[in-house]
Protein backbone atom coordinates (compact mmCIF):
# COMPACT_ATOMS: atom_id res chain seq x y z
CA UNK A 1 0.00 0.00 0.00
CA UNK A 2 1.34 3.79 -0.42
CA UNK A 3 2.16 5.26 2.16
CA UNK A 4 3.03 9.05 3.51
CA UNK A 5 4.62 11.23 6.13
CA UNK A 6 7.87 12.23 6.84
CA UNK A 7 9.62 9.00 7.48
CA UNK A 8 9.13 8.27 3.82
CA UNK A 9 10.79 11.35 2.96
CA UNK A 10 14.08 9.79 1.46
CA UNK A 11 12.44 6.26 -0.24
CA UNK A 12 8.99 7.96 -1.14
CA UNK A 13 6.09 5.85 0.23
CA UNK A 14 4.25 5.23 -3.40
CA UNK A 15 3.46 1.77 -4.60
CA UNK A 16 5.64 0.40 -7.98
CA UNK A 17 6.42 2.25 -11.16
CA UNK A 18 9.38 3.36 -12.90
CA UNK A 19 9.71 5.24 -15.91
CA UNK A 20 12.57 4.05 -18.62
CA UNK A 21 13.74 6.84 -21.22
CA UNK A 22 15.27 5.29 -24.39
CA UNK A 23 15.80 7.92 -27.23
CA UNK A 24 12.36 8.81 -27.91
CA UNK A 25 10.57 6.33 -26.11
CA UNK A 26 9.02 5.99 -22.40
CA UNK A 27 8.23 2.50 -21.03
CA UNK A 28 6.28 2.60 -17.96
CA UNK A 29 7.21 -0.22 -15.81
CA UNK A 30 3.94 -0.92 -13.80
CA UNK A 31 1.36 1.18 -12.82
CA UNK A 32 1.34 2.05 -9.49
CA UNK A 33 0.68 4.94 -7.10
CA UNK A 34 3.87 6.36 -8.17
CA UNK A 35 2.34 6.85 -11.96
CA UNK A 36 0.32 10.37 -10.94
CA UNK A 37 3.83 11.83 -10.86
CA UNK A 38 4.08 11.31 -14.95
CA UNK A 39 5.07 13.78 -17.27
CA UNK A 40 2.46 14.23 -19.74
CA UNK A 41 4.47 16.27 -23.12
CA UNK A 42 6.59 13.03 -24.74
CA UNK A 43 7.78 12.84 -27.65
CA UNK A 44 5.70 9.96 -28.54
CA UNK A 45 2.82 8.24 -26.85
CA UNK A 46 4.67 6.61 -23.85
CA UNK A 47 3.91 2.08 -23.20
CA UNK A 48 3.16 0.75 -19.58
CA UNK A 49 4.22 -2.65 -19.11
CA UNK A 50 2.35 -4.51 -16.34
CA UNK A 51 4.26 -6.76 -14.57
CA UNK A 52 0.88 -8.25 -13.02
CA UNK A 53 -2.09 -6.89 -11.75
CA UNK A 54 -2.60 -7.21 -8.27
CA UNK A 55 -3.88 -3.72 -7.00
CA UNK A 56 -0.59 -1.86 -5.60
CA UNK A 57 1.04 -2.19 -9.43
CA UNK A 58 -2.33 -0.99 -10.82
CA UNK A 59 -3.24 1.70 -8.27
CA UNK A 60 -2.37 4.96 -10.41
CA UNK A 61 -3.85 4.11 -13.81
CA UNK A 62 -6.96 6.05 -12.12
CA UNK A 63 -5.14 9.41 -11.74
CA UNK A 64 -2.62 9.14 -14.96
CA UNK A 65 -2.21 12.56 -16.31
CA UNK A 66 -2.17 11.33 -19.93
CA UNK A 67 -5.74 10.24 -19.23
CA UNK A 68 -6.83 13.78 -18.67
CA UNK A 69 -6.04 14.77 -22.02
CA UNK A 70 -7.71 14.68 -24.98
CA UNK A 71 -6.19 13.13 -27.82
CA UNK A 72 -3.51 11.96 -26.21
CA UNK A 73 -2.76 7.87 -26.74
CA UNK A 74 -1.16 5.45 -24.13
CA UNK A 75 -0.13 1.94 -24.86
CA UNK A 76 -1.13 -0.70 -21.82
CA UNK A 77 0.02 -3.83 -22.91
CA UNK A 78 -1.69 -6.46 -20.05
CA UNK A 79 -0.54 -9.89 -18.57
CA UNK A 80 -3.60 -11.73 -18.81
CA UNK A 81 -5.20 -15.24 -18.81
CA UNK A 82 -5.65 -17.12 -22.01
CA UNK A 83 -8.98 -16.18 -23.26
CA UNK A 84 -9.46 -13.01 -21.06
CA UNK A 85 -9.51 -9.63 -22.71
CA UNK A 86 -7.56 -7.26 -21.10
CA UNK A 87 -9.85 -4.42 -20.54
CA UNK A 88 -12.30 -6.52 -18.94
CA UNK A 89 -9.64 -7.44 -16.43
CA UNK A 90 -9.05 -4.14 -15.50
CA UNK A 91 -12.37 -2.59 -15.55
CA UNK A 92 -13.54 -5.03 -12.92
CA UNK A 93 -11.65 -2.83 -10.75
CA UNK A 94 -12.19 0.48 -12.60
CA UNK A 95 -15.99 0.53 -12.80
CA UNK A 96 -18.26 1.55 -9.97
CA UNK A 97 -18.97 0.88 -7.36
CA UNK A 98 -15.28 0.83 -6.81
CA UNK A 99 -14.20 3.76 -9.26
CA UNK A 100 -16.30 6.29 -10.81
CA UNK A 101 -15.89 5.70 -14.40
CA UNK A 102 -13.90 2.85 -16.79
CA UNK A 103 -10.61 3.68 -18.19
CA UNK A 104 -12.41 3.91 -21.76
CA UNK A 105 -14.18 6.47 -20.62
CA UNK A 106 -11.51 9.04 -20.16
CA UNK A 107 -10.91 12.12 -22.75
CA UNK A 108 -7.60 10.28 -23.71
CA UNK A 109 -7.32 6.95 -25.10
CA UNK A 110 -5.64 3.69 -23.55
CA UNK A 111 -4.95 1.39 -25.72
CA UNK A 112 -5.02 -2.16 -24.19
CA UNK A 113 -3.22 -5.18 -25.36
CA UNK A 114 -1.97 -8.22 -24.10
CA UNK A 115 1.66 -8.81 -23.16
CA UNK A 116 3.33 -11.13 -25.49
CA UNK A 117 7.65 -11.55 -25.82
CA UNK A 118 9.88 -9.82 -27.25
CA UNK A 119 7.96 -6.20 -27.41
CA UNK A 120 9.54 -4.00 -29.99
CA UNK A 121 9.12 -0.07 -28.55
CA UNK A 122 10.88 2.30 -31.27
CA UNK A 123 14.73 0.92 -30.82
CA UNK A 124 14.22 -1.10 -27.29
CA UNK A 125 13.24 -4.40 -26.93
CA UNK A 126 11.73 -5.94 -24.02
CA UNK A 127 11.86 -9.93 -23.43
CA UNK A 128 9.67 -11.29 -20.45
CA UNK A 129 9.94 -14.51 -18.22
CA UNK A 130 7.56 -15.31 -15.69
CA UNK A 131 8.63 -15.52 -11.78
CA UNK A 132 7.68 -17.12 -8.60
CA UNK A 133 4.74 -14.76 -7.05
CA UNK A 134 0.88 -15.63 -6.02
CA UNK A 135 -0.98 -15.43 -9.47
CA UNK A 136 2.40 -15.19 -11.21
CA UNK A 137 4.85 -12.01 -12.12
CA UNK A 138 6.22 -11.21 -14.92
CA UNK A 139 10.12 -10.11 -15.18
CA UNK A 140 11.16 -7.96 -17.69
CA UNK A 141 14.76 -6.92 -19.52
CA UNK A 142 15.02 -4.34 -21.07
CA UNK A 143 17.84 -3.66 -23.81
CA UNK A 144 18.57 -0.51 -26.03
CA UNK A 145 21.41 0.39 -27.38
CA UNK A 146 24.10 -1.79 -25.83
CA UNK A 147 22.96 -1.05 -22.51
CA UNK A 148 19.88 -3.47 -20.49
CA UNK A 149 17.84 -3.13 -17.71
CA UNK A 150 16.33 -5.97 -15.72
CA UNK A 151 12.94 -5.37 -13.60
CA UNK A 152 12.33 -8.69 -11.30
CA UNK A 153 9.24 -7.44 -8.97
CA UNK A 154 7.44 -9.37 -6.45
CA UNK A 155 9.61 -12.32 -6.88
CA UNK A 156 9.82 -15.22 -4.10
CA UNK A 157 12.54 -17.69 -4.85
CA UNK A 158 12.81 -21.09 -5.67
CA UNK A 159 15.67 -22.79 -6.77
CA UNK A 160 14.49 -23.83 -10.53
CA UNK A 161 13.31 -20.10 -11.17
CA UNK A 162 16.26 -18.73 -9.42
CA UNK A 163 18.15 -20.20 -11.57
CA UNK A 164 17.06 -19.48 -14.59
CA UNK A 165 16.37 -15.63 -13.70
CA UNK A 166 19.44 -15.24 -13.00
CA UNK A 167 20.33 -16.41 -16.39
CA UNK A 168 18.04 -13.80 -17.88
CA UNK A 169 19.51 -11.28 -15.81
CA UNK A 170 23.28 -12.12 -16.75
CA UNK A 171 25.68 -9.35 -17.49
CA UNK A 172 22.71 -6.53 -16.94
CA UNK A 173 23.59 -2.90 -16.56
CA UNK A 174 20.97 -2.36 -13.96
CA UNK A 175 19.19 -4.65 -11.56
CA UNK A 176 16.17 -3.89 -10.15
CA UNK A 177 15.14 -6.60 -7.74
CA UNK A 178 12.78 -7.25 -5.31
CA UNK A 179 13.92 -6.59 -1.47
CA UNK A 180 11.07 -6.29 0.68
CA UNK A 181 11.80 -7.93 3.78
CA UNK A 182 14.75 -8.68 6.01
CA UNK A 183 16.22 -12.31 6.63
CA UNK A 184 14.70 -11.60 9.65
CA UNK A 185 10.99 -10.83 8.46
CA UNK A 186 10.80 -13.30 5.77
CA UNK A 187 10.90 -15.83 8.38
CA UNK A 188 7.56 -15.62 8.97
CA UNK A 189 6.38 -14.41 5.30
CA UNK A 190 7.42 -17.47 3.19
CA UNK A 191 4.84 -17.85 0.28
CA UNK A 192 3.97 -13.98 0.68
CA UNK A 193 5.96 -13.68 -3.09
CA UNK A 194 8.66 -11.26 -1.79
CA UNK A 195 12.56 -11.65 -1.43
CA UNK A 196 15.06 -10.81 1.63
CA UNK A 197 18.22 -9.06 1.47
CA UNK A 198 20.45 -12.32 1.25
CA UNK A 199 18.23 -13.65 -1.77
CA UNK A 200 19.06 -10.44 -3.58
CA UNK A 201 22.49 -10.38 -2.56
CA UNK A 202 22.82 -13.90 -4.12
CA UNK A 203 21.09 -12.85 -7.21
CA UNK A 204 23.37 -10.20 -8.02
CA UNK A 205 26.26 -12.67 -7.49
CA UNK A 206 25.00 -15.01 -10.01
CA UNK A 207 23.65 -13.21 -12.59
CA UNK A 208 26.66 -10.60 -12.50
CA UNK A 209 24.59 -7.90 -12.75
CA UNK A 210 26.64 -4.40 -12.80
CA UNK A 211 24.35 -2.78 -10.22
CA UNK A 212 21.28 -3.29 -8.46
CA UNK A 213 18.52 -1.26 -6.45
CA UNK A 214 16.55 -2.90 -3.99
CA UNK A 215 12.57 -2.29 -4.55
CA UNK A 216 9.24 -3.08 -3.27
CA UNK A 217 9.85 -1.82 -0.07
CA UNK A 218 7.46 -2.83 2.49
CA UNK A 219 5.04 -0.53 3.70
CA UNK A 220 6.71 -0.26 7.24
CA UNK A 221 10.31 -0.06 6.36
CA UNK A 222 10.71 3.54 7.14
CA UNK A 223 13.28 5.99 5.79
CA UNK A 224 15.68 5.10 8.94
CA UNK A 225 15.04 1.24 8.51
CA UNK A 226 16.23 1.00 5.12
CA UNK A 227 19.33 3.61 5.58
CA UNK A 228 20.40 1.41 8.31
CA UNK A 229 20.22 -1.59 5.99
CA UNK A 230 21.83 -0.04 3.39
CA UNK A 231 24.52 0.76 5.81
CA UNK A 232 24.70 -2.67 6.69
CA UNK A 233 25.23 -3.74 3.32
CA UNK A 234 28.46 -1.36 2.38
CA UNK A 235 28.22 -1.95 -1.40
CA UNK A 236 28.42 0.79 -3.77
CA UNK A 237 26.66 -1.07 -6.97
CA UNK A 238 23.98 -2.67 -4.09
CA UNK A 239 21.04 -0.27 -2.33
CA UNK A 240 17.91 0.81 -2.27
CA UNK A 241 15.92 2.63 -5.06
CA UNK A 242 14.87 6.29 -4.10
CA UNK A 243 11.69 7.68 -5.08
CA UNK A 244 12.32 10.48 -8.15
CA UNK A 245 15.86 9.84 -8.60
CA UNK A 246 17.45 9.09 -12.61
CA UNK A 247 19.78 7.01 -13.16
CA UNK A 248 21.35 6.87 -16.44
CA UNK A 249 23.26 3.64 -17.94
Amino acid sequence: MPVSGREYSIFGGSTSCYLVEAGEERIFLDAGSGLIHAPEDLPNPPTILLSHLHLDHILGLGVYPRLLREGSVTKLLVPADEGARPLDVLNAVYSPPYWPLSLTAYRGELRLDRLSFPVEIGEARVDGMLGNHPGGCMAFRLTYRGKSLVYLTDYEPEPASFQALSRFAEGTDLLLYDGQYSVEQYASRQGFGHSATDHALTMIRQSGAKRMLLIHHDPGSTDKILLDRETRLGLENVRYAREGETIEL
